[in-house]
């Protein structure tokens, strides 16, 4: 994501380094949940099977009891399904909803499309199955499923933070929906994971920005990127290199009592981090510490921080 080393106002800084290190935190801080496998699944463009097929929750599979043609139909959807024949499933589905419309099946079928499409790795089928379903069934007991799986599907079309970042702002929208509309839910829980990352990744499409601003010298522009991190992604692994460069970009442009501000901040709530230790020694005067104005942006957007 990151070219190895970027060099700013004369000084070498280890990027990818601290990237790493930032990703490996949080790749921890899920696995402690363990959700992290499904939380990272399809971020970076996995196509595989394993990633494609994997929502971290399964609707219900149990076959049709009844001896009717319609149950029948449905379980040799459901057969398809379990031996991996997606393409037969969504067409045993599909049969099932036109030759039975106003059958419980039929209801379940549209469900199971979508479900089938997504197994597939056909994000955008599965969004028009399961955004049909909610459409007839707003109220139905698998409607939270239904959102859970648009979520997912726009969750799996993020790709890397050199391109555009339009999906993963639909598959953050789409993931806190689901969270806030069925809390203390199986799939709530998984897309608040989900969030977790798509949020990072954001932050990290305005680091990758903010940087190249300031190799070009336009530090401005770099500094507005990197402020966005700091007040609209905070909790994410991208803040701490978001301080230091806001302390590298004030330091440019001459704003002393900013640069300041920010690498104290940093300090303050990241002490640890490699990140401050550069910080540190940017604006360090006499080897003081430096010291925040508590009028700045910077302070009191960390008021109330809460860091990861």
């Amino acid at each position: 994501m990151c070219p190895p080393s970027s060099i700013v106002l004369g000084f070498s800084v280890p990027v990818m380094r601290k990237s790493v290190q930032a990703i490996a935190a949080l790749l921890v801080a899920l696995s402690v949940s363990g959700c992290a496998s499904s939380a990272f699944d399809g971020l970076w463009g996995d196509d595989t099977p394993a990633a494609a097929t994997s929502t971290g929750v399964t609707p219900d599979l149990a076959t049709a009891q009844d001896g009717a043609a319609v149950a029948k139909l449905y379980n040799e959807g459901l057969a398809n399904l379990k031996d991996g024949q997606n393409k037969s499933a969504i067409k045993s589905f599909s049969e099932v909803e036109r030759q039975y419309p106003y059958s419980s099946y039929a209801t379940k079928a549209i469900l199971m499309q979508a479900y089938a499409s997504y197994a597939r790795g056909d994000w955008d089928d599965c969004v028009v199955a399961a955004n049909r379903f909610v459409t007839l069934h707003p109220g139905h007991k698998d409607a939270g499923y239904a959102y859970y799986l648009i979520a997912v599907s726009n969750y799996n079309k993020i790709n890397d933070t050199k391109r555009d970042q339009t999906a993963t702002k639909q598959a953050l929208d789409a993931l806190e929906e689901v969270s806030r509309r069925y809390p203390g839910t199986s799939y709530a829980n998984d897309a608040a994971q989900k969030v977790v990352v798509a949020r990072d990744h954001l932050a990290g499409k305005e680091m990758e920005v903010g940087r190249y601003y300031y190799k070009q010298g336009s530090y401005l522009a770099g500094i507005n990127r990197f402020k966005r991190v700091v007040t609209e992604y905070q909790n994410t692994s991208q803040t701490p290199e978001a301080l230091y460069r806001l302390a590298e970009g004030y330091t440019a442009l001459g704003v002393v009592s900013e640069a300041q501000t920010a690498a104290a901040v940093l300090g303050a709530n990241y002490p640890n981090s490699d990140w401050y230790k550069d910080a540190y020694r940017l604006v360090a005067s006499d080897g003081e510490a430096p010291v925040a104005n508590e009028e700045s942006w910077i302070s009191k957007a960390f008021s109330s921080l809460n860091p990861l």
